[in-house]
C-alpha cells in the first residue's frame, strides 16, 4: 500500500457520519448521487483504487476482477453477504476480500419476526381494507388469520440471525426447529430448546412456518425447489430474509396460486429490484423492498465495521472480517 492515503472508492451513499470518517482517514471517493456502478464505472473504479467499497448491489465477478488495477489490494464489502463477489478470483488475484458480519443480525431477526406475525395475522391486507374504506365495523368472522403460538417453525440456517430469530420466536411461544450444515452447540440447542434435523425434507413436512436465514452459495441456490416447496403443508407459511435466490419463486408463486401454501412474507426477491408480477398479485403475500437491515444504527455499524477493516490492513495487520472460501 502507498505511504500517503489510500485512495478509497465507495460505490454508493453511506450514512453522512461514515463518509465523513472515511474522508478524515483516507484519500475516499463518495458516490454523492447514490446511483449504482454499472459495469464500466466499476472496472474504471477497480483500476484506480487502492481500496473498493462495494455492496450488495455491485456485481464484481470474475470479468470484472479480471480488469482490477495493480493497486487495489482490498474489497471492503459494505454487507455481511459477499455473493455479489468473486472472492476465489479476488484471492486468487492478490486481493483481500471484507465484509460486515454480525452487525445486521438483530434488526434483520426483528423483521423476520414482523413477518411471520404480518402474514398469518393478515397485516398488510386489513391495512389496505381501511384504506379502501372497507371497514364497516367488527364481525366475529371478519379478516381471520391464524395464531402463531404453539406452532413449529423451521429455521433454515442457523447462524448468527437463525439464532437470533429462534429466541425471538421462543418467546413468541413457537416451537423452535432448525436444518443446518451440522447442528448448534448443545448449549444453545438447551437454550433454545431446539430440535435439530440433519434432512431438509423431514423438517419441511411437519413445519408450520419455515424461516429462510442462510447465506445465498452455489449450494444454496433454489435450495427450496419446486420438489420441495410441495412437501410443505398447505397451511404452512414461508418467511425469506435471506437471499432472494434461495428460493425458486416461480414455484413459490404456484404453489400459493393453488392453495398449496397458505403465505409467504418476502424482504428479498430472487431478481432484485424486479419483483415476480405473479407474487405482487396474491393477497396472502407480503412482499418488503429489502429493508430486512435497514436501520440507521445498523448502516452505521456496517460502516464502522468497514472502516476498521481498512484502517487494520493499511496499517499491515489482517483486517478482523477478512472472507475466505472456507466461510462460503
Amino acid at each position: 500500500m502507498p505511504a500517503t492515503k489510500p485512495l478509497v472508492i465507495v460505490t454508493r451513499k453511506l450514512p453522512d457520519a461514515i463518509e465523513t470518517r472515511m474522508r478524515e482517514l483516507f484519500d475516499t471517493q463518495l458516490n454523492l448521487e447514490d446511483r449504482p456502478m454499472d459495469q464500466a464505472e466499476l472496472i474504471d473504479a477497480l483500476q484506480r483504487a487502492d481500496v473498493l467499497v462495494p455492496t450488495v448491489t455491485d456485481r464484481i465477478d470474475a470479468k470484472v476482477l479480471v480488469r482490477a488495477g495493480a493497486r487495489l489490494k482490498l474489497i471492503a464489502n459494505f454487507g455481511t453477504g459477499v455473493d455479489n463477489i468473486d472472492v476465489k478470483t479476488a484471492l486468487e488475484r492478490g486481493i483481500t476480500v471484507t465484509n460486515t458480519p454480525g452487525v445486521l443480525t438483530e434488526d434483520t431477526a426483528d423483521m423476520t419476526m414482523a413477518l411471520m406475525l404480518a402474514v398469518p395475522r393478515r397485516l398488510v391486507e386489513g391495512v389496505k381494507c381501511l384504506e379502501a374504506e372497507e371497514f364497516h365495523g367488527w364481525s366475529p368472522n371478519w379478516m381471520l388469520g391464524h395464531r402463531i403460538w404453539g406452532k413449529r417453525l423451521g429455521i433454515l440456517g442457523m447462524g448468527r440471525i437463525g439464532q437470533a430469530v429462534a429466541r425471538r420466536a421462543k418467546a413468541f411461544g413457537l416451537q423452535i426447529h432448525y436444518h443446518n450444515r451440522k447442528p448448534v452447540h448443545p448449549d444453545i440447542e438447551r437454550e433454545l430448546e431446539a430440535t435439530y434435523w440433519d434432512s431438509l425434507d423431514q423438517m419441511l413436512t411437519r413445519m408450520d412456518i419455515v424461516s429462510v436465514n442462510c447465506p445465498h452459495t452455489p449450494a444454496t441456490y433454489h435450495l427450496l425447489s419446486a420438489r420441495r416447496l410441495k412437501l410443505m403443508k398447505p397451511s404452512a407459511y414461508l418467511v425469506n430474509t435471506a437471499r432472494g435466490e434461495v428460493i425458486d419463486e416461480n414455484a413459490l408463486a404456484r404453489q400459493i396460486e393453488a392453495g398449496q401454501l397458505a403465505g409467504a412474507g418476502l424482504d428479498v426477491f430472487e431478481h432484485e429490484p424486479a419483483v415476480n408480477p405473479r407474487l405482487l398479485r396474491l393477497k396472502n403475500v407480503v412482499l418488503l423492498p429489502h429493508m430486512g437491515s435497514a436501520t440507521l444504527e445498523g448502516r452505521i455499524d456496517m460502516g464502522e465495521k468497514v472502516i476498521i477493516n481498512i484502517k487494520t490492513f493499511v496499517d499491515g495487520h489482517k483486517p478482523p472480517d477478512r472472507v475466505i472460501p472456507a466461510m462460503l
